[in-house]
């Protein structure tokens, strides 16, 4: 095509094509979204741009990702976070079995925090590895293997003992009396290897999510306002907190879905709203 036969052709479509785009049928309205991101994103300061998505399809949004990540990054709500440099690589190691049920495979860990004059406190975990929730969370003083039991004794009250529990070396998990409530209990203690915390996973991230999204942005006046917080943070978690291995389901409602095995009983009544008020009524007197 000559150059002269091309510029008529550039012409013919600049008069009949207008260089404007359309809008599409039945798009969000992104004003009312951004307001909606703003606030989650405020009540959530830790949450990221997916996060935030699935709270937003979760509360009757229909939108994905990429939009909510274009609006994110144009308010400014984008958090950069540094990611530590592997310059060693892992050794290989036997992978342990996923968890097919509820109540197959449970993870305990516990984790240390301060009030706010210093005096450090201890936080015992325990979670489901199927069901990512969180069956239990101690504020302590101090933790002892009594303790653990204790914990143990009061979650096994409501549902069926698990077949196996992932522990660390720690003190609280090496004692006798832990030892002989499995034995007794038919459940096997799996230690992770010491030093490696990834033998342990499921417990190191749930540790993770409570320490960036409850510890670190609450000062805790006394032991007992820890308790109440730290509570209500975990019944949030169960309940409304979206888990990304979940599709983005909060792991209460997914538990409430899941077939349960041979060894798994019905979920308690810890999943209705009446119950989370009771328990932060209870923690607070």
């Amino acid at each position: 095509m000559s150059p002269s036969r091309r510029r008529k052709c550039i012409d013919h479509v600049r008069q009949h094509r207008s260089p404007q785009r359309k809008v599409p049928c039945g798009a969000p309205d992104e004003e009312r979204l951004t307001e909606d991101i703003i606030e989650l994103t405020c009540a959530h300061g830790r949450y990221g741009y997916r996060m935030i998505t699935g709270l937003l399809n979760n509360s009757g949004w229909q939108v994905n990702h990429k939009l909510v990540y274009r609006l994110y990054v144009e308010e400014g709500l984008l958090m950069r976070r540094r990611n530590p440099k592997r310059r060693k690589s892992c050794a290989v190691r036997m992978e342990r079995p996923t968890a097919q049920a509820a109540n197959e495979c449970w993870s305990m860990d516990c984790m240390a925090d301060q009030l706010f004059q210093g005096r450090r406190f201890r936080i015992l975990t325990l979670v489901d590895n199927f069901s990512r929730e969180s069956l239990g969370i101690r504020v302590g003083q101090r933790l002892t293997g009594d303790d653990v039991v204790k914990v143990l004794e009061a979650v096994t009250a409501e549902r069926r003992k698990p077949r196996t529990i992932c522990v660390n070396n720690g003190p609280e998990f090496i004692s006798k009396s832990l030892d002989w409530w499995a034995y007794f209990n038919g459940v096997k203690l799996d230690f992770s290897r010491p030093g490696k915390p990834t033998d342990n996973a499921f417990i190191e991230s749930f540790n993770g999510k409570l320490r960036d999204e409850c510890l670190n942005g609450e000062l805790f006046l006394s032991l007992a306002e820890a308790k109440y917080i730290v509570e209500r943070w975990r019944l949030d978690y169960n309940h409304h907190r979206p888990h990304s291995r979940l599709g983005w389901q909060s792991p209460a409602v997914f538990a409430a879905t899941c077939v349960p095995s041979d060894s798994a009983t019905p979920h308690p009544s810890e999943h209705t709203e009446e119950n989370i008020g009771m328990s932060l009524t209870e923690l607070g007197t």
